[in-house]
């Protein structure tokens, strides 16, 4: 499975994004995924998830209320919808997906696929 993730860019504090994750595989219906962000110099964090039906979604309580995750399989795309950016929201921001049962939707090990990052800038 091949992730493309898109839609970053330079926004300013309280401005809105939308990032997507395209996959190239037409069952990726059946694939769980993540968002993880790494900011310069820090670990790859958490940042929300989403089960194959849509049905379960978690969030970072960094970005609880201010971010939405959602999919269209029809499109084998996830979406992030990021608003009220703050600066501390800069980061390379990656999308990820399993097919399999995720234990721990917040550990990157959980994941098998990965897409390439897109970078989001937040300006004060």
């Amino acid at each position: 499975v091949q992730l493309q993730a898109s839609g970053g860019g330079l926004a300013q504090a309280g401005g809105s994004l939308r990032l997507s994750c395209a996959a190239s595989e037409p069952t990726f219906s059946d694939y769980a995924v993540g968002w993880f962000r790494q900011a310069p110099g820090k670990e790859r964090d958490f940042v929300s998830f989403i089960t194959w039906s849509g049905e379960t979604r978690a969030y970072a309580d960094s970005v609880k209320g201010r971010f939405t995750i959602s999919r269209d399989n029809a499109k084998n795309t996830v979406f992030l919808q990021m608003n009220s950016l703050q600066p501390g929201d800069t980061a390379v921001y990656f999308c990820a997906a399993t097919r399999y049962h995720v234990g721990d939707y917040t550990s990157l090990g959980s994941y098998d696929y990965w897409g390439q990052g897109t970078l989001v800038t937040v300006s004060s």
